[in-house]
């Protein structure tokens, strides 16, 4: 009995085990992961700008950002993430919201140590002190409102200004040929939609507007008709209600002969 009770333990073990390792095949399949980036230390990390608590890493050339606690990389038009910076990447199935507040320009900006006009004294962070301390920095709006993350002078910009670049970052984004091969198939399916739902709305309206206009216009003129029949009638019979009334004239006259 305890062996057959181990070997139950040991199929549902490796039952467990088989089929997530399998899910992330089929995934890693479809989509495939980005190659690796060599790293020689745990990189440091500046925050960006006008951005809620986004951070990159200037040191590499491949476009490497830190927020809301995951590591975000763009690949081939696809978005990958993980929690460690060198592996664990998994494919993501949307744009993270944050990329639209990014400027495509910041690293020319970093480099000259200028942000439109202004002196850029960024603060390079170490990772460690990243992983310590970017959720209280992001409770606390550390970077926008205690230091407007290092820019000399700066005012941060207006939700409405936000909001505009970001519409214009996203319509540049949707351009690059490496997005678009794969998003092919989206649009034209809601185009053919459209009409099927316009010719089926003509039908139910037709019988509603014809058939309720003649039936109530024809009855209330027959009611009136009928009352001015019945009072005629009794007009034509007051004389007659007069001839017996010179009967008794007559009567009183033989008495008085």
């Amino acid at each position: 009995m305890k062996k057959l009770l181990f070997g139950t333990m040991l199929l549902a073990l490796v039952i467990t085990v088989s089929v997530p390792t399998m899910a992330q095949v089929a995934i890693n399949v479809n989509n495939p992961l980005p190659p690796p980036i060599a790293f020689q230390a745990p990189p440091d990390v500046v925050a960006m700008p006008d951005t809620s608590d986004v951070y990159v890493a200037p040191d590499i050339n491949v476009d490497l950002f830190f927020w809301n606690g995951w590591w975000w990389r763009l690949w081939e038009g696809r978005w990958y993430r993980s929690h460690y910076y060198n592996r664990g990447w998994g494919y993501y199935n949307n744009v993270p919201s944050f990329y639209f507040d990014v400027d495509p320009g910041w690293r020319g900006y970093y480099r000259d140590h200028n942000w439109y006009g202004h002196r850029w004294n960024y603060e390079r962070i170490p990772n460690q002190q990243l992983q310590q301390n970017w959720k209280s920095w992001h409770n606390d709006r550390h970077w926008e409102r205690q230091g407007t993350w290092g820019v000399q002078s700066y005012q941060p910009r207006s939700q409405q200004q936000r909001q505009v670049l970001r519409q214009q970052r996203q319509q540049q984004y949707q351009q690059r040929p490496e997005v678009k091969q794969h998003q092919p198939q989206r649009q034209p399916q809601q185009k053919v939609q459209q009409p099927q739902r316009q010719e089926q709305r003509p039908q139910a309206q037709r019988p509603q507007v014809q058939k309720p206009q003649g039936q109530p216009q024809r009855q209330p003129q027959q009611k009136v008709q009928q009352p001015q029949r019945q009072e005629q009638r009794p007009q034509a019979q007051q004389p007659q209600h007069a001839q017996p009334q010179a009967k008794p004239e007559g009567r009183e006259e033989e008495h008085r002969k």
